[in-house]
């Protein structure tokens, strides 16, 4: 398919545009939809569309009679909610999006009554009272200036702009992040962000992909959406992008159109029946009228300056729970469940947002939401969260206070822990036996539920429990989710992995290194002091044990301690990651703090910062004199620190506020505290010298799986052996999204079953080279990975048979059941598998990313291969910034294996650079495609083959330089637009003329000429710059065809003109 039929209008924007007239929007011209702000492309908002829809929205009722608003109260709500002052977008955004929910208070006399009377302007309740209308490349002033932005699609709800959305090419590198990257541009306060206030509903998307956010959403948390309950979802939606828009609605969507677009845009049209694509299913599920009014009235909250929109687990969460509990008839008892989302997904926000929609429920009358967790420190945090997102809320620090507030009723939300519930019940008379009381249990497996539930139930008989948790229920807990009412949604970690919704996390076991023989720990030693001179290594020794592991000997301590800083250092040192330190005892942590600090000082490279957080000490312990200096270290320590924080609570805050947003400390070292609860999204590798077990585990590990710029993954690296455990809970964890309700219970993963299925994992693998009839010929085995569906299958089952070796080798018992020359020859063919990845990896120059895959085997391949044994990929450089070929060829064995490899380096340069000059990367990618069929089919030899490669090599470095003008070889532009203009003239000559190429490039410097001269600031956005330089190209190639003769068409004309202008904005772009 030609590169035009790929343009936004083909596959992204215009069906985009059909969908939504589809689903009930009104489609508006360019010329009308500046025509409704009053001609000026400063404004936004469709000001007479609001005004009509604020008089059919807006009566007064006034002693059993319907009164209109003056024009004058209609006029001044349309001020209020077009001159808001910008104060940031957010806070502005905030403002505007009260006035939208709550609507404006007007006064008005009626019979010499002078009331006010709130006017809204949006009907919530009822979508269909509403009017809906949809522009495309709707232009925008930026501020403070007369150049224009032009969002792709603007949605707009009663002349107001609530959604917009930004249309790419499918075939466009990371498309929907290039779309992002833009919404990103023009929220800036120099660029369109009086556009963004109004916004409540932000998408990217391209054909087969799409991405949603709100107003201020940093890139790291667009989301995905996935539809639950969506069977039927694909039907409904063929039917509608099938379903033929009528011939005025065409007619006004081409209006403004170029004719090509228009005709491609027809046969498209006319080709038959098309299936639904992701972009389709999102634009649907989000943005269709009432799921827009439903997303923006009741699922956005504002949380600490951020504005935030569900995702779709929390979405469906709450849906599914109002659905439950609204189930209920008259005064019975509504029931309640248990939602369980996996730690970090954003579990305290889907509270919030249920209590919002529980509040906006109109089937509930007065709702009184508690909030209930088992920790101080969760309280604590909770409490802020609903604090910051404007809802009123008091935290019960009593249970005398908790009755006072349950009974005055004067909060929307209270929070407090377990135990107030026991003191409130067993010491107060407070008992509410209404049904409208819904009690949310964060943590809810936690808490002892004995007495505490039964207290619970006594003091609210009759109210709805919700249990929320962010690591699931093992066998021994599952009497919780019945006492709930079993499970109302489930997000587990895999999903949400999946999603994106948290980083992945990684396991690396460093036990092994400090356990094992004495070959094992010597070469550790040398691994982590190779950068040491030979006395360093000497006097280093010294400092090590060199007897056999004493679990808790000061030795012991000070290897893990250079390990430790070691890996930091050689990882995240200098960059914005962080860490911390889980271990066992106050004591341990002082201890490494007080190593941390020593090994910083003999070696300088080796320097962290790190902070201790412990709780208080108890005084009364290991006191053994009355002098200070014999005071217990800890108690030192904990009295230096109240001596610099002045209390508990400032200690803890402000090294948490230190870790997250200041250089230092680069470690946090705990020992329970900041286990649970701690949210810091910078934390990106937890060290562990502590046992941990089940929920302690999955709580532990979730502190580095927030979110994070840069941070592809969370980091666990331990020094205790607590894998098998983690496996374990691991394991039980991913089961539990595998079963329905009734089918969780006593319902574990078999660890045994997925390691049997290691022999045929294995086979898998060589199956794939059947075709081979010698699997230890290198150069065969990579030869026949040449096709990338092929090289995909190497990849997926040497993945799964990876993953499963993994699995075993930390199973005790495979290692019992298992002869060891079986043990060996999996381990020998993984180290020949990932040898010949890492080959053909170089070979055919992939561009697919690895790294996820490879850091999942990591700790195995070191451990049992050895990180020496198995060859390193190294990335490629830019073939412009390559000095010498011979050096990028080192390490490549066999002519054949060096020509493929600069052949996939160039064929990637020419699809990168393809915009940039089409005519010379296209004939280079058809010379490399040329060749390596004639080597295929043995037509060319090894050496011809790599010799046409390296020709081609020198040509993409050189950018064709050979084979034009003198005068046009320092010109990379103007060479791009010489070989467009001579294409062109050569297909229209009539005969074998010998000036074309002198024709060319004295047009394309014209050309270039013509276009510098009308560039101005972000030209590529600004369509009259753009319309100057066609029109005055348009007269150069007519001069041109004139003056030499040229037998150009008009339509000729047009496709050089746009294959230059594309190339002109493509640069433009790269600069």
């Amino acid at each position: 398919m030609a590169v035009s039929e790929f343009l936004e209008d083909l596959v992204s924007h215009l069906p985009a545009l059909q969908l939504f007239q589809q689903v009930g929007y009104q489609y508006l011209t360019p010329t009308e939809a500046l025509d409704l702000r009053g001609g000026k492309r400063s404004r936004v908002v469709l000001d007479s569309i609001l005004l009509d829809q604020l008089r059919k929205l807006n009566q007064i009722n006034f002693k059993g009679q319907t009164h209109d608003f003056t024009e004058t109260n209609l006029k001044n709500a349309v001020d209020a909610l077009t001159n808001i002052p910008f104060d940031g977008l957010v806070k502005t955004n905030e403002q505007a999006y009260d006035l939208l929910t709550l609507g404006k208070a007007q006064e008005q006399t009626i019979d010499g009554n002078k009331r006010s009377y709130t006017l809204q302007y949006i009907d919530w309740d009822h979508p269909e009272n509403n009017v809906y209308h949809i522009a495309d490349e709707f232009e925008v002033e930026r501020t403070a200036s007369h150049e224009l932005r032009r969002p792709d699609i603007v949605l707009f709800v009663n002349g107001i702009p609530m959604a917009v959305i930004e249309c790419k090419r499918p075939d466009e590198h990371d498309a929907v992040e290039v779309g992002i990257s833009q919404h990103l541009r023009n929220q800036r306060q120099a660029e369109i962000p009086g556009l963004f206030v109004y916004s409540q509903l932000l998408g990217s998307i391209c054909q087969n992909a799409g991405k949603y956010a709100t107003a201020g959403t940093p890139k790291k948390f667009w989301s995905t959406w996935k539809e639950d309950h969506a069977d039927d979802l694909d039907l409904k939606l063929a039917k509608l992008i099938n379903k033929p828009l009528s011939q005025k609605q065409l007619d006004r969507l081409f209006e403004s159109r170029k004719s090509w677009i228009v005709n491609k845009m027809k046969e498209l049209l006319e080709a038959g029946e098309r299936l639904p694509s992701p972009q389709d299913r999102l634009l649907y599920c989000l943005f269709r009228p009432e799921r827009l009014l439903e997303m923006a009235y009741r699922y956005i909250v504002f949380d600490k300056n951020q504005k935030k929109i569900a995702r779709y687990q929390q979405y469906f969460a709450i849906g599914e729970t109002l659905a439950r509990v609204t189930k209920s008839k008259g005064d019975e008892q509504r029931p309640g469940g248990v939602i369980w989302h996996t730690t970090g997904s954003g579990k305290s926000l889907t509270m919030v947002m249920l209590a919002k929609a529980l509040s906006l429920e109109p089937s509930i009358k007065n709702p009184k939401v508690i909030i209930v967790t088992d920790r101080v420190a969760l309280d604590r945090q909770i409490w802020k969260t609903f604090l910051a997102c404007r809802k009123s809320v008091e935290r019960a620090n009593s249970g005398k206070h908790l009755v006072g507030l349950v009974s005055q009723g004067k909060a929307d939300i209270i929070t407090t822990i377990i135990d107030k519930f026991e003191s409130a019940a067993s010491s107060h008379e407070l008992k509410d036996e209404g049904n409208n009381v819904f009690v949310l249990v964060d943590e809810s497996h936690r808490s002892q539920y004995g007495l505490a539930h039964a207290k619970m139930k006594q003091v609210f008989p009759n109210a709805c429990y919700i249990g929320f948790t962010g690591t699931p229920l093992l066998k021994k807990e599952k009497s919780t989710a019945t006492k709930f009412g079993g499970f109302i949604h489930s997000y587990p970690m895999r999903q949400a992995v999946e999603d994106k919704a948290v980083t992945p996390i990684l396991y690396e076991g460093r036990m092994s290194e400090l356990h094992g023989d004495q070959k094992a720990i010597d070469k550790w030693f040398d691994r982590i002091t190779k950068d040491l001179s030979d006395e360093q290594k000497v006097d280093l020794k010294k400092k090590f044990r060199r007897e056999e592991e004493l679990t808790k000997t000061s030795e012991r301590l000070y290897e893990i301690a250079f390990d430790l800083v070691t890996h930091f250092c050689e990882n995240f040192k200098g960059t914005p990651f962080k860490g911390q330190f889980a271990v066992s005892s106050k004591a341990m942590a002082l201890k490494y703090h007080q190593l941390f600090e020593e090994i910083g000082k003999e070696y300088p490279e080796r320097k962290i910062s790190s902070r201790v957080i412990i709780s208080p000490p108890d005084t009364r312990e290991d006191n053994e004199t009355i002098e200070e200096e014999d005071v217990p270290e800890i108690q030192q320590f904990w009295k230096e620190m109240m001596d610099e924080f002045g209390s508990e609570k400032k200690y803890l805050e402000q090294t948490i506020e230190d870790f997250e947003k200041k250089p230092h400390p680069e470690i946090i070292i705990c020992v329970d505290k900041l286990l649970t609860g701690f949210d810091a999204p910078c934390n990106t590798v937890l060290y562990i010298d502590k046992r941990l077990r089940d929920h302690s585990i999955l709580q532990a590990i979730a502190r580095v799986n927030r979110l994070f710029d840069g941070k592809d993954f969370g980091l666990v690296v331990d020094y205790r052996g607590i894998f098998p455990e983690l496996d374990e809970a691991v394991k039980t964890y991913d089961a539990l999204s595998d079963f329905d309700e009734d089918d969780l219970e006593g319902t574990f993963t078999n660890v045994e079953e997925e390691i049997a299925k290691l022999k045929e994992r294995h086979t898998n693998v060589w199956s794939v080279f059947n075709g081979v009839q010698n699997k230890q010929d290198l150069e065969a085995m990579q030869q026949h990975l040449r096709p990338e569906d092929v090289r995909q299958d190497f990849y997926d089952a040497l993945n799964e048979f990876s993953k499963t070796l993994q699995l075993a080798m930390s199973s005790a018992k495979f290692h019992d059941d298992t002869p060891k020359e079986t043990v060996q020859s999996y381990l020998n063919d993984m180290k020949y598998f990932r040898n010949l990845r890492a080959a053909v990896k170089q070979r055919y120059n992939e561009s697919i990313d690895y790294k996820e895959y490879e850091d999942q085997i990591r700790n195995m391949v070191d451990k049992y291969i050895g990180a020496d044994e198995v060859k390193r990929i190294v990335e490629p450089v830019n073939i412009f910034e390559v000095d010498n070929v011979d050096e990028e060829l080192e390490g490549i064995e066999g002519t054949a294996a060096k020509a493929d490899y600069i052949a996939s380096r160039v064929k990637k340069t020419c699809i990168e650079k393809m915009e940039e000059d089409p005519v010379l990367y296209q004939k280079l990618s058809e010379v490399i495609d040329e060749a390596i069929q004639e080597y295929l089919e043995k037509r060319m030899s090894e050496e011809a083959y790599f010799q046409k490669m390296f020709d081609a090599w020198n040509e993409a470095k050189d950018q064709g330089s050979s084979k034009v003008p003198a005068e046009l070889r320092s010109d990379p532009e103007a060479k791009a637009y010489f070989r467009l203009f001579q294409e062109g003239f050569e297909k229209v000559a009539t005969e074998d003329r010998d000036d074309i190429a002198g024709i060319a490039a004295e047009t394309a410097l014209k050309a270039k000429k013509i276009i510098d001269e009308r560039k101005i600031r972000d030209w590529t956005d600004n369509r009259d710059v753009e319309n100057a330089m066609i029109n005055d190209l348009d007269d150069l190639m007519f001069a041109a065809k004139g003056r030499y003769e040229l037998a150009l068409t008009g339509d000729d004309i047009d496709e050089i003109l746009e294959g230059i202008m594309r190339v002109a904005k493509r640069r433009e772009t790269q600069q």
